[in-house]
Order: structure tokens, then C-alpha cells, then sequence
């Protein structure tokens, strides 16, 4: 598609990053310098392995400084904190390459008028510079050489900006510059004077300028980027290639005397009642009055204590008895206030323990269960660059979706990320900003290049020790991770030696050690189900399993993630896991027409690239929950329905891990179809401990809702009492339905009160034959072709509602769990979307009370031998159309699986489809837990699911019945056609404007929407392959494969 440039939009997520100029425009893209190549006479820091930074101030916990308390308790860090926040409208000058373009830039006197505007933080090719946005997953977008990247093809981007230091900062006697992220590598000056070099991208940097600073005057301070350095080697993290200043710079003030750094433990007893706090501080001279102050929730006090240092170091040990303890479903947080001479800092503090029991990981004592999500910093407009209100959204919809746990795939978050943790509650999984995954396409041991290459140690350890420094003190992260997909070698071993001295008490994790050889932790990716338990069973053992990352939830699925969750509770070793991944990565972008959408890997001109794998999320590329998300909440639900136990009483499990049950209610509904009995409030028992069981009674009023049923169910829905930090009071935290009675079977349908004519009317008419059933509808067949090519109405017979005969259909149009997985070759490679209806015979037979129409056809693709010998019955009476489908596959290369077995046909004119069975979202056999049997109604547009790259959506599984209508009703009035299915289980249909070929020939939903048809595609299916998560990962599970070594012999009513 060429060039692309990334569209900013101001949408729901209502992004932040306010653009002053109108210069930020397409143009931008081609401001390149086109100065002469000019080659080195030295080497660069950025292709310097011995260089990672130059004069940068050693790693601290990330604090500002405030000069009185009440400034400190005020949370108003950019106006009453000793800092300026630097972030806003920059100059920005682009040039091919570092040894191209103004070099001399930062002088004072150079003139930088002309240069055009970016937006900081922020990442240059989301503002319209550079040759725009790559995506790939594994490989290297340049030529790996390690150390060196290209001295010529490597994008460099000058910053210039202009300020004066605020009236409230010039009291100071040191003043620090602090980058908090910069990709990949840069170099700073202050007023024309090198102030120095750093590089790790997401690691924050700091450096003393107080001798460059003009404190009465205008400051330029110069920041040149480079898009690749050798530090780009351990940055290899599926993820957008994109660069620049992309997070907040601070210019911080600090007066004679200082805190450098503080670290907060809080030590629980072995009763985890008690607990020391220990705050070890480090000032920046000794012989200072040093004082600590610790407040409650509620501001009050906790104790005050002051000491000097005999040294710059001294250590605070209070005990505390029995203090809040702080988990992530209750994340309690005290205060901690730090005081040296005239100035403060202020953090808080959670008092919580982590460790191994018996090889179960537990906290405060207890096992907990990771119900996580992989998250990636991404915003589709600003790419790595994540506004506040979207980090927040992205907080508030895990907490309403029951997620508890991040994994900061790969990299440390942005500072804000961590505080949000500790206020709203979620376990974090701290990982280092390294991975080298590429070298895994290169040749030879990957491990060797660098994992396990000693050139490159004082590199990974850099990682480590930025990541525990900056982040230590947050009682949200239980685990730290020394990367992801980086193999194993010493430098793994040195990066766990240099955290545990600095932090003794969490855990360290690290997949690439599969053995748990230095990992505290075993753990794997994309597991099955079955290889996990093994683990789980092995007796040998003695740390915990994680999955890090399972249930790929490309596009429509993941599927079967019901197994991994009931797994993880069955086996205490079992941790739990992070599905991989929160959310898709699409940047908003534009056709040359003007038409918005989400790109992926080679829509921005980029090669290589890696397609739309960065589509990969439970969430789309705006963060807005998709049907995945659904399934997974429900699943991880924190209370659990085992089943009825007696009469009217029902058995649930707590699957809190800290929680008992009484802040939830729980009421009843009895649902069948188009009835609903809504129920009273149900006493949940107090004091249910978490992981154990309980039984709720449901009263003498549930058997009154029961009265004259057939199919029934019992549906508990389980909501929060109060209002919360995350959720508003009713908030469904768990819902559960139990089936009661059965619905009726297609024979008990058939035989109920016929109506007063006794048999339809049959009419011959050319090559067709006309069979009308007592509500006026006909339905036509061609004697030709033997379909069922014609449908009309007592109102309208003129009309043909149908615009494609009837057909039985195997295909599906792909979706990516199919597409990555063996079975979308299987089907293609089997022409399953190609297979052809080879009429054989018909047999047309009257009686007094109906018309049989037999048809025998043998379904095949071209150019292979295998093929399906079908018999179809239709039997219409004056009430419906009965269908019967008799198939039996056969032939040499039949594929070992079909993706669907119904039947499929084009209708006109519909409005509405209303359906009883799952709803309301799409669901499939391995993903409808989320789904509940009810009667639902929908108009008929809304019906199929739109993922980013268009696939199969939109179907709805487990339905005894679907009408489609023209407009609302209970009633025949409106209805076009409707389907049951009995009790024939798995039964499932779809209703969309658009072909499978239209979905399978698209590769972006504006491109679909070019081909939307004035009808719809309808399938009625009595058996759908499951979906799985086979786009990385396990395939369909064989319970929820549709085999072909089998006969089908199934039927559906049509009235």
C-alpha cells in the first residue's frame, strides 16, 4: 500500500496529546536532509557495546521532591513538586542518518526557525516523520551484526526546545535532567555543552546539569535520537519498530540537602500478622536529620521517627502490629513521608509477603491464582506513547472483566503504570526491557550471539538493575522477569545474581530457563492443556508453573481457555497464567480516499514485517472489549456454580484468594423461551473463605417460577453491594446458569396441535414444484437442480425472499487461529470453499397430510477425488418443512475435518433476527461460556463480529430456534423464515452481509464494507468446528473438532 502516514484522531479514549502546530502533516514524512554521506573517524556511542550510558547519575526509585508535606499529600506532582515537567512542542529536525542533516545543532547560536514542530513525549512516525511505522514479531528489520547497526540506514531525530527555569526551582543547588524513555539511544546537550549519552528505551535516564544551566535566562536544551543502537539487538519485542522521546522529561530541583534513593520493605512474620517496616534511605551527605512518617488511609498517623546520618545512609525499622496487608483484591496502601532538612518525598506502601510454600507461590500465606493478561504499551494514535485516561481505561476494564494480574510484556511501563497498580490492585510480572528473539532466524546457537556471550553481560545486567531500581518499592510487583524470548546463557544467571542483591524477597522469573535452573519459577508459553498437567504432576519438582503467556487471542477465539483455567484451580502448583495478549496493536490510519483504519504489518510500506500478528489482542486496537475478553472474564469469574444440590439449593465455590463472599449478592432468574422469571435476592452464607464451597438456597418461590416450563434454566447472578474504586454498586462480578428441564425434541415439535388444514398445497409450475404450508408461506424447487431455490410469502408472492438456493456447506471463511493452525491448509488444500452440488436424482411423492421431495446429489470439489454422498428429505405438511440431511464423506484426501456442517442460503429483506439459545455475542463450541441461553433480538447488521482482519464471526451456538424477521413480533406477523433445531445439540447459525469468499479475499473491515450485499448469507449449522488457538498455540482440542470419518444424519424444521 506504499506510505502511510499514522492519523491522529481525538476518539473515545480521548487522547491527550494536544498538537500545537499545523505543521505536524503529511510533508513531515519527507523532511529527510539529503546532505552528503559523511563517514565516521570514530566510533559511536550508539555502536559502542562498551558504551550504555555516559555521565548519566546512578538508577533511583522514580520520586519528586516536594518542600512541605501538605504540597506532597496534595498528588499535584506538575505544579507543587520541585520539578518542571519539560513535555510539550518541540523542535524536530529528521535526517536519514546521525553523520547527515544539522550536526551542529545544539550550538546556541544555530538557528532553528525553520524546523518543524513534534509533540513530546511522543514517537516520530506517529507524527507523520521518517519512513514510517515496521512491525515485526521475530526478525531484525536491519542487518544483524552485533554489536553494529547501520551507520547510514538508521533514522536520526534532533530535539531542540527553549525554556526557563520556573521561579520555584531556582532555589535549588542541583539540578537533575531526567529522561523517563527514549527509543532506542541519545545524546543530550544543555546550552551548547554535551551533558551526555544514554541507551536502554524504556529505562528511564538522569543527568546532572547544574553547571550547564542558565537559571536567569532562556535554556536550549538539545536532544539527538537515534533510531538503532546495539542496544536495538535486546529490543527485539514484537512489537512496532518506533522511536523517539516517548515519554515525560523533568527538570528536577534539589537544594543543599536530599534523598538519593529510599527502599521500603515490609517483612511479615511467619504468622503474617505482624510486620517490620524497614525503609532504607540514602541522602546525598552525611550528618542529616532524616525523619519518616507513616499515615493510614485515612491520614492519621502511624508512627514518626527521626534519626541522623552518621553517614549518607541510615535505616528506619518500625514494628507494626497487625498492619493492613495490601493484596491485589485488597489493596490496602498506607502513606510514607521522607523528610531531610526543608524538602520531602512520599510513597506508599502495601505490607505484603511473597514466597514459596511447599512449591506453591503464595502471598501473605496464601496461594493465589494469576488470572493475567500480557500488556503492551500501545495507544493506536501514539503508539508506545499512552495517554493517562487510556492507561486508566485500560485499569478500569480488567478490573470489571475479573483480570488480576499483568505481565509488563517486555519492558518496564511507564512510572504512572505501577502507582495505578498499587491503588486499584493487580499482581504485576516486572519485566526487563530484553529480548533477542531474531537470532533465532540467524543460524547457529541463538544464545551464543548474546545471552551467552560475556561481551555483552554488563549489557543485560544494566537491564536488570534500571528495572529493580527504578521499581523496587511497589507492593504490586511479585515477581520480576529478566525478559522474554532471549534463550538462556551466564548473562541470565548474572542478571538473577545482581536483582537478588538488591532484592531478596520476590521471585524471579524467566521462561527461556525452562529448567529453572536459575528461575525461581518454571515456566512456558502456548502449552497444551495436557503438557501442562504433566508438569503439574511431576512429583520432582519444587517451584511453581506459570503459563506466561497462553490463549493466543488472534481474532475470533481463543477457544478452550475453560480447560487452562479449571487446570490451573485442580492443581496447586499451577499458578495460573497471562493470556497473551490484552489488546491489538492497529495504528490508525487512512486509505487514499480518506477512509480510517487500523494498520498492521505492511500497511505503512514497511519490509520486512510480520503481517497482522500484532492483531492480536482480547481487546481491539482503541482498547474496546472484544468477544474474547468476554469468554476469558467468565471463566475466571470469582465464584463459581458447581451445580444444584437437592431441590432448590445450589452449590458455588469462592474462587477469591483473600476474599470471603460478603460483598457480593447473589439473585436468581428462571429463563425459558420468551419467558423470563426474575427471582428474589438469595442469602449467600456469611464468612465463605476463599477456595472452599457453600450451597445457597433458592426457597419455595424458585419452584413457583418452574410452572408449566418445558426447557429451563436457572440463571444466579452474583453483583458487588457497594461502590468500589473499579466498579459501581450492581456490578455483575459472576453469572452462572443451570440447565433444569430439557427442551423438546423435533419429534415432540412435530407432533404438537397441527392446525386445521391437514396438508399444504402443492402446485407444479414449469421445472418447479410449489409447496405452500397453512401460514402462507411456499417453498420452491427446481426439478432440475433439485434446490430449494424459492421462497415467498401469502403477502408478497410475487417476491422471492431467497437470492441463494439452499446449499449444504462445509467451509467457513478462515480465521486466523485457522489460518496459523493446520486445519485452514487442511480446508484449502481440500477446496472445501470450492466443493460443487452434483444433482443425482428426485423423487417426488403426496400424501393426505404431505409432500416428500427426496434429493440425492454428490458434493465434491474440482481437480480431488473425495466427496459427500448427500440425500436430502424434505417433508412439508401444512405446519413447516421438515429437512433431513443424510451425508456420508468418503474418497482418497478428504480432509480429516470440516469447518461447518449446515445448511447455507441467501434472504432479503432481513431486519431482525431474534433467536433462542446463546447470546448476545458470537459464541462457538469452544468459546460460549460468556454466553447465556436466552431469547435474544438484534438487528440483523449487528450480528457479525468485525475484527480488524475480517474472518469468520458472528455465529451463535446451542439455539433450539432463530427467526428472521423483517420487523419486531412474537408472532408470524414480520417473520420471513424460521428454524428449529429441537434438542439436537450444538446447533448454531450465522446471518451476515457478506460471502465467505468477500471475508476470505479482505484483509481490512473498510475493504469488507465495500462489498456489503443489499441481502444476507444465512447458515444454519448443525455442527461448527471449534476455533482453538492454533494461530500460536494448541490447535481445536479433538472434543471440538468437526471429524469427517463419520456419517451425519440430522434435521431442522422451517416454517
Amino acid at each position: 500500500m506504499g506510505n502511510r502516514r499514522v492519523v491522529r484522531e481525538q476518539d473515545c479514549l480521548h487522547v491527550d496529546l494536544e498538537l500545537t502546530s499545523s505543521n505536524l502533516e503529511l510533508e513531515a514524512s519527507n523532511h529527510l536532509d539529503q546532505a552528503s554521506e559523511v563517514k565516521p573517524d570514530y566510533l559511536p556511542d550508539w555502536n559502542n557495546l562498551k558504551i550504555i550510558h555516559r555521565n548519566t547519575l546512578p538508577p533511583r526509585s522514580h520520586f519528586h521532591l516536594y518542600n512541605t508535606e501538605e504540597d506532597a499529600l496534595s498528588g499535584d506532582v506538575k505544579n507543587k513538586s520541585r520539578a518542571a515537567l519539560l513535555s510539550g512542542t518541540w523542535g524536530f529536525h529528521l535526517s536519514t542518518s546521525p553523520f547527515k542533516g544539522p550536526r551542529d545543532f545544539y550550538r546556541p547560536d544555530f538557528d532553528h526557525s525553520d524546523w518543524r514542530l513534534i509533540q513530546v513525549p511522543g514517537m516520530w512516525q506517529c507524527q507523520g516523520f521518517g519512513k514510517g511505522p515496521q512491525y515485526t514479531n521475530v526478525n531484525y528489520p536491519f542487518p544483524v551484526d552485533p554489536p553494529h547497526v547501520p551507520y547510514n540506514d538508521n533514522e536520526c531525530g534532533r530535539y531542540v526546545l527553549r525554556f526557563e527555569v520556573p521561579d520555584r526551582l531556582k532555589d535549588g543547588r542541583v539540578w537533575r535532567l531526567r529522561f523517563e524513555g527514549v527509543d532506542a539511544a541519545f545524546t543530550v546537550w544543555v546550552n551548547g555543552r554535551e551533558v551526555g549519552y544514554s541507551q536502554g528505551s524504556r529505562n528511564p535516564s538522569e543527568f546532572d546539569v547544574s553547571r550547564f544551566l542558565d537559571l536567569d535566562g532562556e535554556n536550549i536544551l538539545c536532544v539527538e535520537v537515534y533510531q538503532r543502537c546495539d542496544g536495538s539487538y535486546i529490543e527485539d519485542q514484537d512489537q512496532w519498530w518506533l522511536s523517539g522521546i516517548f515519554r515525560d522529561v523533568w527538570l528536577h530541583s534539589f537544594p543543599s540537602s536530599y534523598f538519593e534513593d529510599f527502599h521500603i520493605q515490609t517483612l511479615l512474620d511467619n504468622d503474617y500478622l505482624d510486620a517490620n517496616l524497614v525503609v532504607d534511605v540514602k541522602g546525598n551527605k552525611p550528618g542529616e536529620r532524616v525523619s519518616m512518617k507513616l499515615l493510614d488511609s485515612e491520614g492519621k498517623t502511624v508512627t514518626s521517627q527521626e534519626q541522623f546520618l552518621d553517614t549518607n545512609r541510615g535505616k528506619f525499622d518500625h514494628r507494626m502490629t497487625n498492619p493492613e496487608k495490601w493484596t491485589a483484591e485488597t489493596p490496602y496502601l498506607y502513606t510514607l513521608i521522607l523528610h531531610v532538612q526543608d524538602v520531602c518525598v512520599i510513597h506508599k506502601v502495601g505490607f505484603r509477603r511473597t514466597e514459596l510454600i511447599d512449591g506453591v507461590f503464595c502471598v501473605n500465606g496464601s496461594p493465589i491464582k494469576i488470572r493475567g493478561v500480557n500488556r503492551h504499551e500501545h495507544n493506536a494514535e501514539s503508539g508506545r506513547t499512552v495517554p493517562y485516561r487510556a492507561l486508566l481505561q485500560d485499569f478500569a476494564v480488567m478490573r470489571s472483566f475479573g483480570i488480576n494480574a499483568i505481565r509488563t510484556c517486555h519492558y518496564i511501563n511507564d512510572p504512572i503504570f505501577y502507582d495505578l497498580a498499587d491503588i486499584l490492585g493487580f499482581w504485576i510480572l516486572d519485566e526487563a526491557d530484553l529480548e533477542c528473539h531474531g537470532f533465532e532466524q540467524v543460524g547457529g546457537d541463538p544464545a551464543s550471539y548474546l545471552s551467552d556471550n560475556p561481551d555483552w553481560k554488563e549489557a543485560y545486567v544494566d537491564r536488570a538493575h534500571q528495572m529493580v531500581m527504578r521499581d523496587k518499592n511497589h507492593p504490586s510487583i511479585i515477581m520480576w522477569s529478566l525478559g522474554n524470548e532471549a534463550f538462556y546463557g551466564r548473562n541470565h544467571q548474572a542478571m538473577y545474581d545482581e536483582i537478588k542483591k538488591i532484592d531478596p524477597t520476590r521471585l524471579i522469573h524467566y521462561e527461556g530457563d525452562k529448567d529453572a535452573q536459575t528461575a525461581d519459577i518454571f515456566s512456558r508459553m502456548y502449552t497444551s492443556v495436557d503438557e501442562m498437567i504433566k508438569y503439574a504432576e511431576e512429583k520432582e519438582w519444587n517451584k511453581p508453573f506459570v503459563m506466561c503467556e497462553f490463549a493466543h487471542a488472534m481474532g475470533n477465539g481463543p477457544g478452550a481457555v475453560r480447560e487452562y483455567v479449571e487446570a490451573f484451580y485442580k492443581y496447586p502448583r499451577l499458578m495460573g497464567g497471562f493470556v497473551w495478549e490484552w489488546a491489538n496493536h492497529g495504528l490508525l490510519t487512512e486509505t487514499e480516499d480518506g477512509q480510517k483504519f487500523y494498520g498492521y504489518g505492511g500497511d505503512f510500506g514497511d519490509d520486512p514485517n510480520d503481517y497482522n500478528f500484532v492483531m492480536d489482542g482480547l481487546c481491539d486496537s482503541q482498547h474496546f472489549p472484544g468477544p474474547g475478553l468476554s469468554e476469558y472474564s467468565k471463566v475466571i469469574e470469582p465464584v463459581q456454580v458447581l451445580g444444584m444440590d437437592g431441590v432448590n439449593q445450589v452449590k458455588i465455590v469462592n474462587r477469591y484468594d483473600f476474599l470471603t463472599l460478603d460483598h457480593l449478592e447473589c439473585d436468581f432468574e428462571i429463563i425459558s423461551d420468551r419467558y423470563q422469571y426474575i427471582g428474589r435476592e438469595v442469602a449467600i452464607p456469611p464468612g465463605v473463605k476463599p477456595h472452599t464451597e457453600a450451597t445457597i438456597t433458592l426457597g419455595g418461590i424458585f419452584a413457583a417460577g418452574l410452572t408449566g416450563l418445558t426447557e429451563a434454566w436457572l440463571q444466579l447472578n452474583f453483583t458487588v453491594r457497594s461502590d468500589s474504586k473499579w466498579a459501581q454498586p450492581n456490578h455483575v462480578v459472576a453469572r452462572a446458569q443451570i440447565q433444569l428441564t430439557p427442551p423438546k425434541s423435533l419429534f415432540q415439535l412435530k407432533t404438537l396441535a397441527l392446525p386445521s388444514r391437514d396438508r399444504p398445497t402443492v402446485e407444479r409450475k414449469n421445472d418447479f414444484i410449489y409447496a405452500t404450508i397453512a401460514s402462507g408461506t411456499a417453498f420452491g424447487f427446481d426439478m432440475t437442480t433439485g434446490e430449494l431455490s424459492s421462497l415467498t410469502q401469502a403477502s408478497k408472492p410475487e417476491l422471492n425472499l431467497l437470492t441463494v438456493p439452499f446449499a449444504l456447506d462445509f467451509y467457513r471463511a478462515l480465521t486466523d487461529n485457522d489460518r496459523g493452525g493446520p486445519f485452514g491448509k487442511q480446508w484449502l488444500d481440500g477446496r472445501l470453499h470450492q466443493t460443487r452440488n452434483h444433482f443425482t436424482r428426485i423423487r417426488i411423492s403426496e400424501t393426505d397430510t404431505a409432500c416428500t421431495i427426496e434429493v440425492k446429489s454428490r458434493i465434491a470439489p474440482p481437480v480431488l477425488a473425495w466427496s459427500v454422498d448427500t440425500t436430502i428429505t424434505y417433508i412439508i405438511t401444512s405446519a413447516h418443512c421438515s429437512v433431513r440431511v443424510q451425508a456420508r464423506p468418503q474418497g482418497r484426501l478428504l480432509p480429516e475435518t470440516f469447518a461447518r456442517f449446515g445448511l447455507a442460503f441467501g434472504l432479503r429483506n432481513i431486519n431482525i433476527v431474534e433467536w433462542f439459545g446463546r447470546g448476545p455475542q458470537e459464541s462457538y463450541v469452544d468459546k460460549k461460556q460468556a454466553q447465556f441461553m436466552n431469547t435474544w433480538g438484534t438487528q440483523s447488521n449487528a450480528m457479525f463480529h468485525e475484527y480488524e482482519f475480517p474472518q469468520e464471526s458472528g455465529n451463535r451456538t446451542d439455539i433450539r430456534w432463530v427467526e428472521l424477521r423483517e420487523e419486531w413480533g412474537g408472532d408470524e406477523a414480520g417473520r420471513l423464515l424460521r428454524a428449529r433445531f429441537g434438542d439436537h445439540e450444538g446447533a448454531s447459525f450465522t446471518v451476515t452481509p457478506y460471502t465467505t469468499k468477500d471475508i476470505d479475499e479482505c484483509t481490512h473491515p473498510h475493504e469488507l464494507r465495500a462489498r456489503k450485499r443489499d441481502d444476507h448469507i444465512v447458515r444454519l449449522d448443525w455442527f461448527h468446528h471449534g476455533l482453538g488457538t492454533g494461530s500460536c498455540g494448541p490447535a481445536t482440542l479433538p472434543e471440538y473438532q468437526l471429524r469427517t470419518d463419520r456419517e451425519f444424519d440430522v434435521e431442522l424444521l422451517l416454517d
